[in-house]
């Protein structure tokens, strides 16, 4: 019997099914990937949506001079819980990429700033401490945008 036909049968099947694992691997690497960034995409999204809502919402309570010291309070300390920015942020922290936790704590921050200032009474549209904190806010969006499209396009 000649053994040679049926060890190259043999050696082109173990060929083909090595090659046919190798590539469900690589396709399933690939997809697992692209579920990772369609999640980070969703977070991102959604923590930059509640950081704006938030940051409308301040923006409403700093231009509210006509309502108490207190409902301005009020208004500022339920911008925070209205958009869910809490739950948003944490949900980030825990895919992102180390910058963009960075960049989001420090909007976070610049946010929180704006917050305390209209909290202590100061924080009107037109004050020079208003104006600055809401420069700081941007810069820090604007980065923490930046931050966040490196991450989703690396």
């Amino acid at each position: 019997m000649d053994w040679i036909p049926l060890l190259s049968t043999a050696f082109g099947a173990v060929i083909g099914v090595v090659a046919t694992l190798l590539a469900d691997r690589v396709r399933a690497r690939s997809n697992r990937q692209e579920e990772d960034r369609a999640l980070k995409r969703r977070l991102y999204g959604d923590y930059l949506a509640a950081l704006s809502l938030t940051r409308q919402n301040l923006r409403t309570a700093a231009r509210s001079l006509s309502v108490s010291h207190a409902e301005r309070t009020r208004m500022a300390l339920d911008s925070f819980k209205e958009a869910s920015v809490y739950q948003a942020r944490y949900q980030v922290s825990l895919v992102a990429h180390e910058r963009v936790v960075e960049a989001s704590t420090a909007a976070f921050n610049a946010l929180r700033s704006l917050r305390d200032l209209v909290e202590a009474g100061g924080g009107s549209h037109g004050d020079p401490a208003y104006r600055a904190a809401q420069n700081e806010w941007t810069g820090c969006f604007a980065t923490l945008r930046r931050c966040m499209r490196r991450d989703l396009d690396s």
